[in-house]
This record gives C-alpha cells, sequence and structure tokens, in this order.
C-alpha cells in the first residue's frame, strides 16, 4: 500500500472513469495480480466438475476403485489449493482497496491544503465531508471488483470453451447468456449513476447544513429561529430520504438480476443437458458435470452484475472527487522574488491602503466586507497588485509570506485539543508566553474558569467555549505568533465595550514597534490607533488620528457614532454587571464571558 508520506502522484482529472483508471495503474503489479489469482481461483472451481465427472464414469460406472480414489484426491487437492489461492485473491484486492483509500485521501487532503482560503469559497463544508466520508469509500470499494471481474470473464470463456467439446447447443446457451444480462443490467446502471449523483449532492447540502447548525444552535434559539430551521432541515431530510428510495429502487432491480439471472441461466442450461443425456448423447458423468460447470457460473455471473453496480457508484464518487481536484487556487502563483529584508511599507493600490511599519494602524468602514477585502489582498489570500517594500506581494513565495504576515480572522477554526495547544499553535511557548498573550487579549479569565486551566479539554471548532471566548482565544494565538505583520479582522467585535477597551490598551503595548492592522469601527480601538484608515466603498477616503477624523469627517463620524451608540446600548443591557465579573473565577458555560451575548443572557 502507499507509504504514509509517499507522493500520491498527479491524478487524472478528466472524469470519473479516468480518475478510477488512474488509481488502477498506480498499482499495477498488485492489480494484474488480484485478476490472475481471482481468475486462477475461479478457473479451478470450473475444474471440480470435471474431476467429479470422471469420477462418475471412470470409477463409479466403470466399477474401478482405484480410478475413483484417484479423482477424489485430486479433487481433494485441488479444493486445498484452491482455498489458498483464495486467501491470496483476498489480501490483494484488499491492499488494492485500501491503496486506493488512502492515495485518494492524500490527494484530496493535499489539494484542500493548496487551495487554501480559497476553499470555503469555492465548495461547501458539506461537499468535502461527502467526499472524505463516503465517496472515498465508495471509490476503493468499486476497485475491488478488478479482480473478480476478469476473473468472472476468463472462468466463463474456459466453461464455454469446455462445454463446446461436450455439446455445442449447450455452449452456445452459456456464450449467449453474457449478452443477455449485460442488456439487461446495462440501462439500470446509467438510471444508478444519475440517482446516485442527485442523492450525493442532495447528501452534501444536508451535511453542510448539519454542521451549521451545530455551530450556531444556541445563537439561533436566542433569536428564535430555531424552529424555522427546524422545518427547513425537515423537508429537506423528506427530499434526501425520497431520492433514497429512488437508488436503493434501482439498486434492488440490479440484485435481484445479480440473484435471480444466475439462476434462470441454470435451469435453462440443466433442463438441455437432462433432455441430452435422456437420450444418450451425454454420460452420466456429462450431465453432472454439465451441472457443476454451471454452478459454478452461477458466481461470476453475479459478480459481473456486482461490478456493475459498484462501478456505477464508484464512478459518481469520482466525479465528485475530480469536481474538487479542478478546483484552482484564487492565487496559483509560486513566486521566486526576494521579501524585503526588514519591516517595509505594505501599499495596496486597488484601495489606495498603506500601511506603515512599527504603527498600530485601523481600517474603518461601514462594510466590513470591503475592509476584509483589503486585508486578503494585504495577506496574499488572493488575487493581489499589493506591494511590500516595492516588491509585488504576489512575486514572493508564498511561505515567506506567511512567516512574516499573519492575517488573524475572528472566524477562524479551532481544532480540538487542549487550551494550550489551541493558543500555542505549532510554538513551544512556555507557560509565561502564553500568559503573556492570554493577558494581551483579555483571555485570563477563561483559563481561571476552565477545571484544568491551560490543559482543559477544548471541543472542535471551539463549541465548548462562548462566541466572545473563541474570539479572544483567536486574539490570544495570533499575539503569541508574534508575526512581523499582524492583520485582524474584527478582533472584538463579539466583545463588550469593558473587555474592548481593555484588549485594545494591551494590544498597542503587546505589538509596540510591531505592524499591526486591525478593521473595526468601535471607537474604543480606533482611538488607541496611530493611524486610522476610513474607506468609503473599498477606497480610501480619509487618514489620520481618530479624534481628528471625528472632526473633520462627518462620514466617519456618523459611522464611529452609531457604534457608540450600540456600545451604549449593550451597557444598559448589562454590560457593566459582566465587567464587574471580570474581577472573578470565570467557568465555560458563557456566563460573564466577556461578551454582550453573556451578559444579556
Amino acid at each position: 500500500m502507499i507509504d504514509a508520506y509517499a507522493d500520491p502522484g498527479t491524478p487524472d482529472r478528466r472524469g470519473g472513469w479516468s480518475y478510477l483508471w488512474w488509481l488502477t495503474c498506480r498499482q499495477p503489479g498488485r492489480a494484474v495480480a488480484g485478476a490472475v489469482l481471482s481468475s486462477v481461483w475461479m478457473v479451478l472451481m470450473a475444474v471440480a466438475p470435471y474431476l467429479m465427472s470422471r469420477a462418475v464414469d471412470d470409477g463409479l460406472e466403470g466399477g474401478d476403485t482405484a480410478a475413483l480414489v484417484g479423482w477424489t484426491a485430486a479433487l481433494l487437492l485441488v479444493g486445498a489449493f484452491n482455498s489458498w489461492v483464495s486467501i491470496l485473491r483476498h489480501r490483494t484486492m484488499t491492499r488494492v482497496r485500501m491503496d486506493a483509500n488512502f492515495r485518494t485521501v492524500k490527494v484530496v487532503v493535499g489539494h484542500t491544503v493548496r487551495l487554501g482560503a480559497a476553499l470555503p469559497r469555492r465548495i461547501g463544508a458539506g461537499e468535502v465531508v461527502t467526499i472524505g466520508v463516503g465517496d472515498v469509500q465508495t471509490i476503493a470499494t468499486s476497485l475491488t471488483m478488478i479482480g473478480p471481474g476478469v476473473g468472472s470473464v476468463v472462468v466463463y470463456v474456459v466453461v464455454a470453451g469446455v462445454l463446446l467439446s461436450v455439446s455445442p447447443l449447450l455452449a452456445a446457451v452459456v456464450l449467449l447468456g453474457m449478452p443477455v444480462i449485460a442488456v439487461l443490467v446495462g440501462p439500470l446502471m446509467g438510471r444508478l449513476q444519475g440517482a446516485e449523483g442527485e442523492y450525493r449532492e442532495r447528501q452534501g447540502v444536508l451535511t453542510a447544513r448539519i454542521g451549521d447548525l451545530a455551530g450556531g444552535l444556541r445563537v439561533l434559539n436566542g433569536l428564535g429561529g430555531k424552529g424555522l430551521i427546524a422545518d427547513a432541515f425537515h423537508r429537506d431530510s423528506q427530499r434526501l430520504r425520497a431520492q433514497g428510495y429512488r437508488v436503493g429502487a434501482v439498486t434492488s432491480w440490479m440484485q435481484a438480476l445479480g440473484m435471480g439471472l444466475p439462476t434462470v441461466f441454470l435451469a435453462v442450461v440443466t433442463w438441455l443437458a437432462a433432455r441430452l443425456a435422456a437420450r444418450g448423447e451425454l454420460t452420466v458423468g456429462e450431465l453432472v458435470a454439465v451441472y457443476g460447470y454451471v454452478a459454478v457460473l452461477v458466481g461470476p455471473v453475479a459478480f459481473v452484475v456486482d461490478m456493475g453496480y459498484q462501478l456505477s457508484r464508484g464512478v459518481v464518487a469520482a466525479r465528485r472527487v475530480v469536481r474538487l481536484l479542478r478546483l484552482e487556487p484564487d492565487d496559483p502563483v509560486t513566486g521566486t522574488a526576494d521579501a524585503p529584508a526588514g519591516p517595509a511599507v505594505l501599499y495596496d493600490p486597488a484601495s489606495g491602503v498603506r500601511i506603515a511599519p512599527g504603527l498600530l494602524t485601523a481600517l474603518a468602514g461601514a462594510r466590513p466586507a470591503d475592509t476584509a477585502a483589503v486585508i486578503d489582498r494585504l495577506g496574499r489570500y488572493g488575487p493581489t497588485d499589493v506591494t511590500w517594500g516595492g516588491v509585488r506581494l504576489d512575486e514572493v513565495g508564498p511561505a515567506r509570506v506567511r512567516e512574516r504576515i499573519l492575517v488573524a480572522d475572528n472566524e477562524a477554526d479551532l481544532f480540538a485539543g487542549s487550551l494550550r495547544e489551541l493558543v500555542g499553535g505549532r510554538r513551544d511557548a512556555s507557560a509565561a508566553e502564553i500568559g503573556r498573550a492570554l493577558r494581551a487579549a483579555a483571555a485570563e479569565d477563561i483559563v481561571q474558569g476552565l477545571p484544568d486551566g491551560l490543559d482543559s479539554p477544548v471541543a472542535a471548532r471551539g463549541r465548548s467555549l462562548s462566541g466572545g471566548q473563541r474570539q479572544r482565544v483567536r486574539l490570544a494565538r495570533a499575539l503569541l505568533a508574534d508575526p512581523e505583520v499582524l492583520l485582524a479582522v474584527e478582533p472584538t467585535s463579539a466583545l463588550d465595550a469593558h473587555t474592548e477597551a481593555a484588549i485594545a490598551r494591551r494590544l498597542r503595548g503587546a505589538r509596540a514597534g510591531r505592524t499591526t492592522v486591525v478593521t473595526s469601527t468601535s471607537p474604543l480601538l480606533l482611538d488607541q490607533a496611530d493611524r486610522v484608515l476610513y474607506l468609503v466603498d473599498g477606497k480610501l477616503a480619509a487618514a489620520g488620528r481618530h479624534r481628528v477624523l471625528l472632526e473633520t469627517e462627518p462620514g466617519y463620524r456618523a459611522l464611529v457614532a452609531r457604534d457608540t451608540e450600540d456600545a451604549q446600548d449593550a451597557q444598559d443591557a448589562g454590560v457593566v454587571r459582566d465587567a464587574q465579573a471580570l474581577q472573578g473565577p470565570r467557568n465555560s458555560s458563557g456566563a460573564g464571558d466577556g461578551t454582550v451575548e453573556g451578559a444579556v443572557r
């Protein structure tokens, strides 16, 4: 099987069938061995009826005990040897399946990593989950049919050839059986691919909705929207169930044909052989052999039908994987230019924003999407013509950019693990360093409220924390990374005024002499900034200190005044009480978590 660290290769992205063929060609020796072993296994099963017929004709009918013992011993040896071949066949096909599974996982994971920040914008989370949980396994299972499928065709030809020496009529019936099966099963395969494809699409949508519900159920409940979302989920579930029934209907027909056609086939050939034996055209031993040959063919015929079923499902799953692999990053350029030797100016021509090194700069705009777009360009998360010290940012290698410029999104994922791991990331930070980062993010109360402090487990996506706690943990993680340039998107949007003011003061001290950019319309944060850049429709409209802009820019004053009124309303709702609670121990239930949500609750 593929090594965990081996290169999985470049997948064929032309289509579902091409991808399955690529997986097969990546392990040619194993695929050929599986086909050969399966062929030998099935042919040896067909040898058993011949040996039995010889034992009947030469031993029983001829009264030759030695011949009877000899042919019986040969039958026993062939059966024992075929059992060993069957074990090898099964092991080989298992390796084929596991290689396809691991290789597809590596290809999908590697490509999602290359897509990076573009992934959520290009494909839904439910789609990715469905591929990882279901499609990968379906593809791997479909490749398991390589060996039995080839073996079925081989033994079919061998048995037809043997029957030709016994009776041309029986051989003709056997040879016509496979085309009849193909005519009956072929249309069902097309229907199955269509129904299965639609089912997988609906399943991806429903999976994404489940993830959204899990992450936002508490907020929905607070807004009174839980019932509405539950009704929508119920309707989608009913549609998925109905589509599942349609898939099941086609599948049941294919499985019925897989079991029924071989039985009919066996009955027809046995009836013809019995008529020939009654007329004396076949011996008793040959009659037994013919029955055995056709009985042996029941398995291969069922394998052929099952192969069509599995390959149909595998092609549907492979098409979904290929669709993911066809997605390209927003910024595929690798870049070979050297980054500036030291702190340098970041300039975004699209907006006119110029970030001076060593300062705390705030971007304020009426539409958060406008300021977030500037951050994406400054951090090279998408197409950009930003210059960094006079060098185009997209000409610098992404790895060099990530080493020195960090974008801290307020919706960044938090993986399951201890709080220490969440904040420390890949850094082996000391408790003192983590403590300083947590204090700068006003997050000490989170540690105090957890039973094991920094070693307390946190659920995936930080679901065991409140919204405000998650936001402060994200900020602490970014501050601990201590990048040369920190670009923070709305780092205090979910916090109450008291906590926000503390973070604003501490952030300035923690990042003294380092380049820091925040997007915000909060006067508490803007007042601490060395420079505020006011954006209108994504373009720089004014720049200066917060208090100066309040006096000179009516639009800026109206924007900030609105935030001031919102903050006052939140305080009237009970934020002062929450601010006082910051002096005492906390818990992870959300009460006193430094958020407006926690204060109101």
